[in-house]
C-alpha cells in the first residue's frame, strides 16, 4: 500500500515546516508506517487530490484520503490498532484535544509573531504575495508591524510554556515514559518555530527544551535531520 503525506514547504522542499504536518510525520513514525512525504508551497495546496482541502496535512492511504491532523491521527489509530497506540485509550484522546487547544490558542499566536517574517523570507515570490495578503488580512497588521513585536513575543514565549514545563518536570513525555500524540502536537509547534526562526528561543537547560531534544532523538533522529 502506498501512503503519501502532503505537507508544506517554502522555496526549499527539503525543509517542510508546518506544525500540523509535523504532528503526522511523528504519528506515522510512531505507528511504524512507511510513507512518502510530498512537500508543497502554499499556492499548490488547493490543487492536492482534486482540491480535497485548502490546508495540509492531507494523507492518502491507499484509496483513503484524510485531511486535518487530528482526523488523520484518529484514522491511523482506528486503521492500525495493532501498531503502537497514539492515544493509549479514550483518556489520551481527550488529553490530546486539550493539548491541541492549548497549542492553538496560547502557543501558535506567539510563534506566529516570532516567525512570520522568517516564513515570508523562506517562500518563493508567488507564495510571498499570497502569504502577505492572507496573513495581513487575518492579523489586521502588516508583516512589518508584526515583525516589530517579535522581541516582545520571544519574551512572552517562556511564560506560555509554563503548563508544559510543569508536566515534564514529573515525566519524560506528556504521555509518560513514552510519547503520545499529545506530545507530537506540541512538538509540531516548536519544530515549526525551530525550522522557521532557527531557534526555540529558550535556554538549553529549560525543561521544555530538554523535552524537545528527546523528541528530536525519536525515530533515529528523523526530525533533527531537517535543518
Amino acid at each position: 500500500m502506498t501512503r503519501t503525506l502532503y505537507s508544506l514547504c517554502g522555496a526549499d522542499a527539503a525543509r517542510p515546516f508546518s506544525p500540523h504536518c509535523w504532528k503526522i510525520v511523528m504519528a506515522l513514525r510512531h505507528k511504524g508506517l512507511s510513507y512518502e512525504e510530498r512537500p508543497l508551497p502554499f499556492t499548490a495546496i488547493p490543487k492536492i487530490e482534486g482540491g480535497i482541502s485548502k490546508t495540509v496535512p492531507v494523507l492518502r492511504d491507499g484509496q483513503e484520503l484524510i485531511s486535518d491532523s487530528f482526523q488523520i491521527a484518529l484514522y491511523l489509530e482506528q486503521t492500525y490498532p495493532d501498531q503502537p497506540s497514539l492515544f493509549g485509550g479514550e483518556g489520551g484522546k481527550a488529553l490530546a484535544r486539550f493539548v491541541e487547544g492549548y497549542a492553538l490558542t496560547l502557543l501558535h499566536p506567539v510563534i506566529t509573531r516570532i516567525a512570520l517574517s522568517d516564513i515570508h523570507s523562506m517562500l518563493a515570490p508567488d507564495d510571498q504575495a499570497y502569504f502577505r495578503t492572507s496573513r495581513e488580512a487575518r492579523l489586521g497588521k502588516t508583516l512589518e508591524e508584526v515583525r516589530a513585536s517579535r522581541d516582545e513575543a520571544i519574551a512572552i514565549l517562556p511564560e506560555r510554556l509554563m503548563p508544559m514545563r510543569h508536566m515534564v518536570g514529573f515525566q519524560p513525555f506528556i504521555g509518560g515514559e513514552a510519547p503520545l500524540f499529545a506530545d507530537y502536537i506540541l512538538f509540531g509547534a516548536l519544530q515549526w518555530l525551530r525550522l522557521t526562526s532557527g531557534s526555540l528561543h529558550l535556554p538549553s537547560d529549560d525543561p521544555v527544551a530538554r523535552w524537545f531534544e528527546r523528541c528530536l532523538d525519536l525515530y533515529q533522529g528523523a526530525a533533527r535531520a531537517i535543518a
